[in-house]
C-alpha cells in the first residue's frame, strides 16, 4: 500500500532567505507539489528573478529584513492578501562567520545572533497568531547539524543553531495542542554560497561531498506533506560522502 501524503496543492508558504540556496530549492520544489509561495529576502533583485521563473500567479516576493518583526508580519499580510490563506512558515534565514570566538568584530556577530537566531523568532511569532486562529499550521526551522553537535570554528554560529533546536522543540510541546506541527531541519554541510568568503570559498574540495539544496528541500517538502496526524519534529540529514 503507497503511504498516505498530505497535497499541497493551493496552500500558502512563506520563506525567508529565499533568494537563494536552500530557499530558492524549496520555493521551486513547493510550487511544483502544487503550493503557493511567499518569498522573503533582502536581495529584491533575485527574488523577481525567482517570481518570473515560478510565474506571478503562484509566488509573489517581500523585501525584507528578518531582523525586523515588522517585516516578517509583511510576509504573512502578503500571503493573506493574495490568495486568502496562510499555512506554513519556513524560517531559512541565515548567515555563517567560521573562525574562532574572537575573529569577527561585534557588529557581524551580532549580525549573525540577530538573523539566525532574531529572525527566526520574528517569523515564528508572525506566522503563530494566524495558525492558531484558523485550526493549525506548520513552522519548519532550518537549523543545522552544528544546532546538535558544535564544532571548532563555528561557537558563535553554532550557539545560534542550538538555539533554534531548543526553539523548535518547545515551541512542538506549546502548540501541539493547537495543531501547529513544528519542525527543526538539521543539515550537515550544504554546497550553496552559504558562508562564501566567511568560512568556505568557491573551489573549496570539502564542498564536491556536501549535500546539495535540493536534497534539503526535499525534507521539507517531505515533511509538510506528512498527513496532519503525524509530526516529524527534528529531521538531520548528511551526505554519504561527509563524515559525521
Amino acid at each position: 500500500m503507497a503511504a498516505e501524503t498530505r497535497s499541497l496543492t493551493g496552500t500558502v508558504v512563506a520563506i525567508t532567505g529565499a533568494s537563494a540556496g536552500i530557499g530558492v530549492a524549496t520555493a521551486r520544489q513547493l510550487v511544483e507539489a502544487g503550493a503557493n509561495v511567499v518569498l522573503g529576502a533582502r536581495r529584491g533583485e533575485r527574488l523577481q528573478s525567482l517570481v518570473a521563473e515560478l510565474g506571478d500567479d503562484r509566488a509573489i516576493a517581500v523585501e525584507m529584513d528578518v531582523r525586523e518583526p515588522s517585516a516578517n508580519a509583511r510576509l504573512v499580510e502578503a500571503g493573506l492578501q493574495r490568495w486568502g490563506r496562510f499555512d506554513t512558515m519556513v524560517a531559512n534565514a541565515g548567515i555563517g562567520l567560521y573562525g574562532s570566538i574572537l575573529d569577527w568584530d561585534d557588529d557581524r556577530i551580532a549580525e549573525m545572533l540577530d538573523t539566525n537566531l532574531g529572525g527566526t523568532v520574528w517569523s515564528v511569532r508572525a506566522a503563530v497568531p494566524h495558525f492558531m486562529a484558523n485550526g493549525g499550521g506548520d513552522v519548519v526551522i532550518v537549523s543545522s547539524v552544528a544546532g546538535l553537535r558544535g564544532g571548532g570554528d563555528e561557537a558563535v554560529y553554532a550557539s545560534t543553531k542550538f538555539a533554534q533546536v531548543g526553539l523548535a522543540g518547545a515551541l512542538d510541546r506549546e502548540l501541539r495542542a493547537h495543531s501547529v506541527r513544528v519542525t527543526a531541519i538539521c543539515p550537515a554541510g550544504v554546497s550553496t554560497e552559504f558562508a562564501m568568503g566567511t568560512g568556505r570559498q568557491p573551489d573549496s574540495p570539502f564542498l564536491a561531498d556536501f549535500l546539495t539544496a535540493d536534497d534539503v528541500a526535499h525534507a521539507i517538502v517531505t515533511v509538510l506533506q506528512q498527513p496532519r496526524r503525524v509530526r516529524t519534529t527534528l529531521w538531520s540529514l548528511w551526505s554519504m560522502g561527509q563524515q559525521s
